[in-house]
């Protein structure tokens, strides 16, 4: 069978492949970046940038150590050590045998008798073997009292004393004068001068290396602090003991930070991190919200979010600007929560937090307290109608922190005591500053698209302009959106749609019968328009609504959202009293049925589905003669059914099990709507009279 094609002639199988790959590119395009972004302002220790004295209140924030070291002596106790150490010191000096090579070979180049020069060789074994340095070098090492030296042959170090070593000077005078075969002008006649060399080079790193151990090794330690235990806090008056703690903290980062490999170690560790965890949320939508990654403005939301918190935490961190719990984090899962679902808002927020904590050097507390207060958070906002709502959300936050914080405090053993006031102040800072999300809200929707439930909550008041001029011009058109939005309420509540949105799509899906309102049944006061026209006109008649309806949308503003509700209510469905009525007056005839057809799409959400299901039916049940339980549940199964074989919900993410309980929803509603009552049975005659007697 030949594949199907698009009119570009495009197979549906090369489609999928191109969106498969364009989804690849996007994923990696938004773990590349915001890994970048949050990487490149995450603090990196570049020295200890503080300035204290003692007695002195700690100005900065608290300050964790990120590894063990140990408490170090005074600066005076230090200079004296150091100077008796050096003057005790033994250096490294590194036998250079390819010098020695060098000379030997020197010397056979001589001019001069081959006896001499095998004397010179003889005497060369001996001299280079306690070792040779140049004058200078050995004056030096005197003046700083050095009395031995280590020296290095291969890969063992012996320890001699400097008076054994000669300088080039001695070594020459030695060869000339040592001789009892030839005399010193015979042996000065070779020149050796111009090819003697020192055969001793100080190791510089070594014994700067093994001074520092000596050094380490002999110094009375005050103790030591352990990784990630607390030097000193915001506000705490600098002791002589944490004076000590900061000083010793201060040379072992400094120390750090002049290690150019240690940072770049650092670097990759970080981007290993963060683009872990960017890519963990990606898997997330990949599996469980694929079409927030269709659409990119849901996408751009998301990790727009993350990324800004977690670089404003790091700026905090990095510039010791307040402290890191004023941040309202519960910004996040609230924002996410009101224009998409909870488990994303949780995920997202826990992805943050995780963010934010690389750039803390004592991240527990912060996990623990932002974790439980988003979860408490997102459990509390299920949806966002009334503005005190975001009031609550941010005492509840509040308060949540605050327990969090005591009880962890009482659970390492603190006392009432103990508790910080300024805590308690970030924390409250922290909801107040909650409170601006209120007017974040209309910025997103503004930058996004987005619409909150605050927002359709405005829309569905009965007073909006649209809506009253809906009920006024067409009253009949007015009441079926109002059962509709009823009706399509009760279903998403049922199967987990989001029921304020269908609720205001249900109020303005039919807006654009307010034209021509007469020409629809329940705007009908006797007399039908449709009789003095065709079947193709009337057709066109009733489809035209829907356009009319997104021209009215666009006129009075109304978000994309509902927008998408007025197209898709009836889908690619057809006008069928029209098309069927056209059948039989023209059999045989060839039918367009396109004349026929609304321009749709199709419902592409859970949302759309459950309104398209309501619209029909709340339509059909005004024309049955009778309700009863038979009939509206016979009615509901045949037009919801009859939808489900036509496709129109392929395209949604909505199951059978829905669609079941939706069924379920709308005959129990609808025979409450109607009022139907079971038939009582009639009392049979013969009973009655058999009672009696």
């Amino acid at each position: 069978m030949k594949p199907t094609t698009n009119k570009k002639g495009r197979t549906r199988l090369q489609q999928e492949k191109d969106h498969a790959m364009n989804l690849f590119l996007l994923k990696l395009a938004i773990v590349a970046v915001a890994t970048a972004i949050v990487v490149y302002f995450l603090p990196r220790t570049e020295g200890f940038n503080y300035s204290y004295e003692l007695g002195q209140p700690w100005r900065y924030g608290t300050i964790i150590s990120t590894q063990k070291f140990n408490i170090q002596m005074s600066d005076s106790v230090v200079s004296i050590r150091r100077d008796s150490l050096a003057h005790n010191f033994v250096p490294y000096f590194n036998r250079r045998t390819d010098i020695e090579a060098s000379v030997r070979h020197g010397v056979q180049e001589l001019a001069g008798e081959q006896a001499i020069k095998t004397y010179v060789l003889q005497v060369l074994d001996s001299i280079y073997g306690r070792g040779v340095m140049t004058g200078a070098a050995r004056d030096s090492l005197t003046d700083a009292g050095i009395a031995f030296v280590r020296i290095i042959t291969g890969n063992e170090a012996r320890q001699v004393p400097l008076t054994g070593i000669m300088s080039i000077h001695d070594a020459y005078q030695y060869i000339t004068h040592g001789s009892n075969r030839f005399s010193p002008s015979e042996i000065s006649h070779l020149n050796l001068n111009t090819v003697l060399r020192d055969n001793l080079e100080y190791d510089a790193a070594k014994s700067e290396a093994e001074m520092q151990s000596e050094f380490d090794a002999i110094q009375s330690s005050l103790g030591f602090v352990r990784v990630n235990e607390k030097i000193v806090d915001r506000g705490e008056l600098v002791t002589e003991d944490i004076y000590q703690k900061l000083q010793s903290y201060e040379a072992v980062v400094n120390r750090r930070a002049e290690d150019s490999g240690t940072s770049r170690l650092m670097l990759w560790g970080q981007v290993g991190l963060v683009a872990v965890i960017i890519t963990l949320l990606v898997t997330y939508l990949s599996i469980f919200r694929p079409n927030y990654l269709d659409n990119l403005r849901s996408a751009i939301l998301l990790f727009s979010l993350v990324t800004f918190f977690s670089v404003v935490a790091s700026l905090m961190v990095s510039h010791h600007f307040f402290h890191v719990y004023i941040l309202p984090c519960c910004m996040v899962p609230v924002i996410i929560r009101v224009f998409m679902d909870s488990r994303t808002a949780y995920v997202f927020h826990a992805g943050m937090v995780l963010l934010i904590s690389l750039s803390l050097n004592s991240p527990y507390e912060f996990v623990l307290f932002n974790l439980i207060a988003g979860l408490v958070v997102v459990l509390n906002l299920r949806e966002l109608t009334q503005r005190s709502q975001i009031i609550h959300t941010s005492i509840v936050a509040t308060l949540t922190y605050c327990v969090c914080y005591i009880c962890h405090e009482f659970s390492i053993g603190a006392e009432v005591a103990d508790l910080e006031r300024r805590v308690f102040i970030f924390f409250c800072i922290n909801g107040l500053l909650l409170l601006f999300i209120y007017p974040l809200f209309w910025v997103m929707e503004k930058l996004f698209g987005f619409v909150s439930d605050v927002t359709l909550v405005e829309l569905s008041n009965i007073n909006h302009p649209l809506l009253q001029k809906m009920s006024e011009e067409a009253p009949g058109t007015f009441q079926h959106s109002m059962q509709v939005a009823n009706l399509a309420t009760e279903v998403a509540k049922k199967i987990g749609g989001k029921s304020q949105l269908v609720r205001t799509g249900a109020l303005y899906h039919d807006i654009g019968k307010i034209e021509r309102p007469v020409f629809f049944t329940e705007n009908q006061a006797g007399g039908n328009p449709h009789k003095h026209l065709s079947e193709v006109k009337s057709a066109e008649v009733i489809i035209a609504h829907v356009a009319r309806g997104i021209s009215l949308a666009e006129k009075y503003n109304l978000p994309e959202q509902i927008k998408s509700f007025i197209r898709t209510h009836h889908g690619r469905g057809t006008t069928k009293y029209f098309l069927v009525t056209y059948k039989n007056e023209h059999p045989g005839g060839e039918v367009d049925e396109s004349l026929f057809t609304y321009p749709g799409p199709n419902p592409g959400t859970k949302e759309e589905a459950i309104l398209m299901m309501a619209d029909t039916v709340e339509a059909a049940s005004r024309s049955l003669t009778e309700y009863t339980e038979e009939s509206i549940g016979s009615l509901v199964d045949r037009l919801v059914d009859a939808q489900v074989e036509e496709g129109f919900f392929k395209d949604c993410p909505i199951t059978f099990k829905d669609i079941a309980d939706a069924k379920e929803v709308m005959k129990e509603r609808l025979k409450t709507m109607y009022h139907t009552r079971i038939t009582y049975p009639e009392l049979n005659k013969n009973s009655d009279e058999g009672n009696k007697n």
